[in-house]
């Protein structure tokens, strides 16, 4: 038995699921004829067995369940029980699972069976089983975390087993560790050998193949190749391998040594204490699987702070400001969360867990609620392994959420059935028969309430904002000292002090490198500009075009555009007047940054303006007055904005 998965054009799944037996090519004649004499007698043992399969094929992903029914179907066949197939496929087809949310229901193919469906506390939370913590004991901790960071970095991930089985579960384990990722490039699981080809598609995937075809995958260059049987994993020389970045990476190897290996720690004692168990399969499963979400809630904190509704079209669409999140995180120049946020996976994250009121589950809390906790955790094993099990706990509740399980029974070939010489072929199945039971079948269930369960939606919680993952953040350009530099240049130039002007302007030229500079430049001139001392003389003009000449020479899309953006009002609001009734603005002497030719830069800049303004909109609006002159803002703004996109400056 194994499970097949096949994704149609829609991205749907189909589950396949396969029972496969041997079947005897039988003499029905009852003689034979040995060196042209003819000897009769009983039916002869047969010399040819040919494979024969039963496929279950459906949207529901529930392969215990169906290696049951079509285990019953193979033993009443084999067994030759007095139950017509027609019957048993009937019921299978008419048969209502209900709906997740952890509701449970008994039913019977009427083979003497008694079988349950329980669905899981929620849909978004995948269900393993124990296939995780079986992947981590086929290839270890650092194979499993390489092959990880694979997929997330959209790398071509291939499995290799002798079971086809072993393939399914390693490929659900693998994916399972994303969440909340979802997988969105091909996901075959058990590729058939007329489709070795597709190994050599451009696009990433999750492939499992047969170990029969080893010899043809290892030419693959660019394919990093798992062995689920020798434990091994073979990475291309010409693949760069993104790591997770630091601390995270030690921590989560940390916690995945205590949890798989809990003994090690007290390996060296002179006198160890009772060796401790390792939890069972299916909670150790879930203790990994724990492991990754603490993960993801540390890379992930503060997401919702970087999330933008554009409410400009008829629907929202919503913008992830990428660069200010890395900036925040300090993990700029760090290409695995580069890579992880510019891949699909991420952006269906952003479409799905973006939208501030939807149904919540255990990453919403956890990423809102517990990463302080988490933190606190780091050098403290026992507290975090804690968690862990806390959040094991969860995960184990939502596949088996109801404890006491109602007795099954599910009757099995009696042993040695499949070597009877007298079996007869498997019959071929009366379509019709089979229609005319699942139409009686439907009717009578039709009175039965529909299995529909309506989610509990809420207002996603923001929880805490981005903040540095590392330790110690960088100084370098962003101490209050060299912030102060750039506000005592500024000062000294609206004061007309010119000499100490030209004492500090080299040094707040050079600390402007910094980002915290340049916002502290927006800033102070921003302050100016309400005070109404825009119209400056010659020398402060060219102080300050020098500045933002400085500022906006190492702008990038590292910090979203906000510098630019912040600069462009300030452009148009500084001048200086060269005749009477001729005046020269700012803008004219900072016209030649590459910024200003990025569609994106305007695209980003509009949106962003625009959303402040609805903000603006409804939640300071006190009175009608006052609604109606920002109303007027907003039309004055979006006017503005749609001429700047046009072109700049226009």
């Amino acid at each position: 038995f194994f499970v097949v998965v096949l994704t149609d054009i829609d991205s749907e799944r189909h589950y396949c699921s396969c029972l496969t037996f041997y079947e005897a090519e039988i003499n029905l004649q009852g003689t034979k004829e040995i060196e042209g004499e003819e000897e009769s007698g009983l039916i002869q043992p047969a010399e040819v067995f040919a494979p024969k399969s039963l496929v279950l094929v459906s949207r529901l992903d529930y392969p215990e369940i169906f290696r049951a029914c079509l285990g019953l179907i193979y033993t009443v066949y084999v067994d030759s029980l007095n139950v017509s197939l027609e019957t048993l496929i009937a019921n299978l087809c008419s048969c209502l699972v209900p709906a997740s949310g952890g509701s449970q229901k008994l039913f019977s193919l009427g083979a003497g069976d008694r079988q349950l469906i329980q669905t899981p506390l929620h849909d978004s939370l995948p269900v393993t089983g124990t296939s995780v913590a079986l992947l981590f004991q086929q290839l270890g901790i650092q194979n499993v975390l390489s092959l990880f960071c694979a997929v997330l970095t959209e790398n071509k991930v291939l499995f290799h087993s002798a079971s086809f089985q072993r393939l399914s579960d390693a490929c659900r384990a693998l994916e399972s560790l994303m969440f909340p990722l979802k997988y969105s490039y091909p996901y075959i699981p058990i590729l058939p050998a007329q489709l070795l080809e597709v190994l050599s598609s451009p696009t990433p995937f999750i492939i499992g193949v047969h170990s029969v075809f080893r010899n043809d995958i290892h030419e693959l260059l660019d394919v990093i190749i798992a062995d689920l049987d020798g434990g091994t994993i073979k990475i291309p020389e010409c693949i760069h391998l993104s790591q997770l970045p630091e601390p995270l990476l030690h921590q989560t190897q940390m916690a995945l040594s205590l949890v798989l290996h809990p003994d090690l720690e007290t390996a060296d004692y002179a006198f160890p204490p009772p060796r401790t168990a390792l939890s069972h399969s299916k909670m150790l499963d879930k203790e990994v699987r724990a492991i990754f979400l603490r993960l993801f809630a540390q890379l992930f904190q503060g997401y919702r702070s970087c999330l933008q509704l554009i409410r400009i079209h008829a629907e929202p669409v919503i913008h992830f400001h990428k660069a200010a999140f890395l900036g925040q995180r300090g993990l700029i120049e760090n290409d695995f969360l580069t890579k992880v946020l510019n891949g699909m996976a991420f952006a269906g994250f952003v479409s799905e867990r973006g939208p501030p009121f939807r149904t919540c589950d255990l990453f919403d809390e956890l990423v809102a609620f517990e990463v302080e906790r988490i933190k606190a955790e780091e050098g403290n094993p026992p507290k975090m392994i804690k968690h862990v099990r806390e959040l094991a706990e969860q995960l184990f509740k939502n596949e088996n959420p109801n404890p006491h399980i109602a007795f099954q029974k599910v009757p099995r070939p009696t042993e040695g059935s499949h070597l009877r010489v007298h079996i007869l072929p498997f019959p071929r199945i009366n379509e019709g028969r089979v229609q005319e039971l699942l139409q009686e079948g439907l009717a009578r269930s039709q009175g039965a309430p529909p299995a529909t369960r309506g989610d509990k939606k809420c207002v996603v919680p923001a929880g805490p904002p981005v903040v540095s993952i590392m330790e110690k953040g960088s100084t370098v350009f962003n101490s209050a000292q060299r912030l102060e530099v750039v506000r005592n240049c500024i000062s000294f130039i609206f004061e007309n002090k010119f000499l100490e002007t030209e004492k500090t302007l080299p040094a707040a030229l050079r600390a402007l490198k910094g980002k915290a500079a340049r916002h502290c430049l927006t800033q102070e001139l921003g302050q100016h500009v309400k005070e109404n001392r825009a119209i400056l003389d010659h020398q402060q003009f060219d102080y300050i075009v020098r500045m933002m000449n400085c500022a906006l020479q190492d702008c990038s899309s590292s910090e979203e555009y906000s510098i630019a953006a912040a600069l462009l009002p300030l452009t148009t609001a500084f001048y200086r007047k060269l005749a009477p009734g001729v005046s020269q603005f700012a803008y004219t002497c900072v016209q030649d940054h590459p910024i200003w030719t990025n569609q994106q830069f305007w695209e980003t800049t509009f949106y962003s303006n625009v959303q402040n303004q609805v903000r603006s909109l409804y939640l300071t609006a006190k009175d009608d007055n006052h609604t109606v002159q920002l109303k007027q803002k907003v039309g004055k703004h979006i006017k503005i904005c749609l001429c700047c996109t046009s072109g700049a400056f226009q």
